[in-house]
């Protein structure tokens, strides 16, 4: 897979600058080879390196594979996404992470291995069919041979997998070695990855890299490491750190707690793209297993191409998590109803200083204090003993990765009190199976009401176990883009389940008895009806035993066999 470098013109006006890309995912010397990097797109969209140009400034100077299908628009984004702004003064080597929005019309290069996964995966976990996760390792060093006076350059991996514990630990890996060694160790790195198996959620998959095995197992678990193999178990967006993103907040996670689960807008001021993109990953997980299901942008600058859709005053704020770090965000998100900023972390004694919640009238002027600028009030009262608890365990140096796991078993536990209710509801709307009939159309669900299901809240009081007014909290959550995510995902999965149910149904019943005394019309009518719904089952790929449908197709050709030969040669070459 090998190839001598190119040199290719970077498209665009001011100075041409090198550009390097490698073989295309796509060229293949004839059918019989499997097609390359077919397995790197499993993982990955492309490979970049930005580099700061005189001219021109920031500029993608490398690009893997060749034919990667971005956008100029795509490729100008990841140029400032790939960089911390001026006022972050990142000396030595920094990662941070971003998101960002596919242009219109573009399609995936993932080939057949996209619905395999997604239909496994958690929905946290899922691939992003309209949007890139891209995973920057930047380093800016003195270098006096340089004519601004410092080496400043960025590789980044552009993924649709929000798998940041792995990406960024690949990057620690391979990231060092590129800026000591360049071209050569990245391409040998790429066709290092061309060879890992697709990603497949419940298996434990060994990934070699630059003689480290990073050992992956889609599954909520702890993120550990073993002498040259890097356990990393993927969880919802971010893990082992969580703690330490919501030091200075923690009195506050019921607040922020309930902002996630209402998708409401939210901009982050942080010091630094690293603090801004943890923190923001680490408030989208705080919901899960709930999918979030607004926009959410770890890292975000005044040159992104929704700057101006975001900044909008005429309208209200759309349902968005920005991170940012220019202190010129502070004047152009007065509007927005939460605002959390973030300094360094200060010490009160042994404990963390705490934050305090400011009137959104106090976001004047660029030194702005930090604090969480809203008028929210909470609909549900604090965990004071839990609080308590975490706070008991930074005084007694608890280690991070145990208080990480106490925070996300309390947010996670939260939620799925949150959720039971909801889920015990849908389970009522569905229809009975004895009411499955091989000879009628199945059943409909019943349609959602948020009236009946609050009635059914007077009996979920022993899993509602924080004090508050949960009808309140219900209420605004039903006017959430998460719950239309959360509502749109189940309705389909039990649209499925009532699909496989009356299919079950239709392989339970003697159907060549049935045909004994129909006409020829009635026979090639109920086989044309039950090759539909084999064709949507395979299609949809139900969750259905193969067995079951090969039942079900070895009735269809016994009911074939029944009728005269000529209708028997029709339907064969249908």
């Amino acid at each position: 897979l090998s190839r001598p470098l190119t040199r290719k013109k970077r498209e665009g006006g001011g100075r041409k600058i090198k550009t390097r890309s490698w073989p295309s995912k796509t060229a293949a010397t004839n059918a019989e080879v499997p097609v390359p990097w077919s397995r790197f797109s499993a993982w990955l969209e492309c490979v970049c390196v930005v580099t700061f140009d005189l001219e021109l400034g920031q500029a993608i100077e490398l690009v893997y594979p060749q034919d990667v299908k971005l956008t100029e628009k795509e490729k100008t984004s990841i140029c400032y996404l790939s960089f911390p702004d001026s006022y972050s003064g990142c000396l030595g080597d920094t990662q941070l992470s971003f998101r960002l929005r596919q242009s219109v019309g573009r399609s995936s290069s993932w080939f057949g291995h996209e619905d395999a996964y997604n239909r496994d995966a958690p929905v946290t976990l899922q691939k992003e069919h309209a949007h890139f996760h891209g995973y920057v390792y930047f380093r800016q060093v003195k270098d006096a041979s340089v004519k601004r006076g410092y080496f400043q350059k960025s590789l980044v991996v552009v993924s649709r997998l929000p798998f940041v514990n792995l990406f960024h630990s690949l990057l620690q890996v391979i990231a060092p070695e590129y800026f000591e060694k360049h071209e050569p160790c990245l391409e040998t790195v790429c066709n290092e990855i061309d060879q890992w198996p697709a990603p497949v959620p419940g298996q434990t998959l060994n990934l070699p890299v630059m003689g480290v095995v990073m050992q992956v197992r889609i599954l909520w678990m702890e993120k550990l490491f073993r002498t040259n193999i890097i356990l990393i178990h993927l969880t919802a967006l971010i893990d082992l750190h969580v703690i330490r993103c919501f030091q200075s907040v923690l009195i506050h996670v019921q607040m922020l707690w309930e902002l996630m689960l209402l998708g409401e807008p939210v901009v982050v001021m942080a010091p630094s793209p690293t603090v801004s993109s943890e923190t923001v990953l680490a408030l989208v997980s705080a919901i899960a297993p709930l999918r979030y299901c607004g926009d959410y942008r770890p890292y975000f600058t005044i040159h992104d191409s929704e700057f101006k859709e975001y900044t909008t005053r005429t309208q209200a704020p759309p349902n968005v998590i920005l991170g940012v770090t220019n202190p010129f965000f502070i004047k152009t998100f007065q509007c927005w109803p939460h605002i959390i900023r973030l300094g360094d972390l200060k010490m009160s004694g042994d404990l963390p200083k705490q934050v305090k919640v400011k009137k959104l009238a106090k976001l004047k002027t660029l030194d702005t204090k930090t604090g969480i600028y809203t008028t929210y009030k909470t609909f549900l009262h604090k965990d004071k003993a839990f609080i308590k608890r975490l706070l008991k365990g930074i005084q007694k140096k608890r280690p991070s990765e145990v208080q990480s796991a106490i925070l996300r078993r309390h947010l996670l536990e939260q939620t799925e009190s949150f959720i039971l209710p909801l889920e015990r509801y849908l389970e009522s709307l569905m229809p009975l199976q004895r009411s499955m009939s091989p000879w009628k159309t199945p059943p409909q669900i019943r349609s959602f009401s948020q009236d009946e299901f609050m009635k059914t809240l007077e009996q979920a009081g022993q899993q509602l176990t924080l004090k508050g007014d949960w009808t309140g909290l219900y209420r605004r959550f039903f006017h959430s883009p998460n719950f239309d995510g959360w509502y749109r995902l189940r309705h389909r999965e039990m649209t499925q389940k009532v699909e496989c149910l009356h299919l079950e149904a239709i392989c339970a019943t003697d159907l060549l008895t049935w045909t004994k005394d129909k006409s020829e019309v009635e026979i090639v009518d109920l086989i044309l009806k039950l090759r539909e719904k084999l064709m949507r089952a395979r299609k949809h790929q139900l969750p259905v035993k193969e067995e079951l449908l090969v039942r079900l197709e070895q009735s269809i050709q016994t009911i074939i066999s029944s009728l005269p030969e000529d209708l028997q040669t029709l339907l064969h070459r249908q």
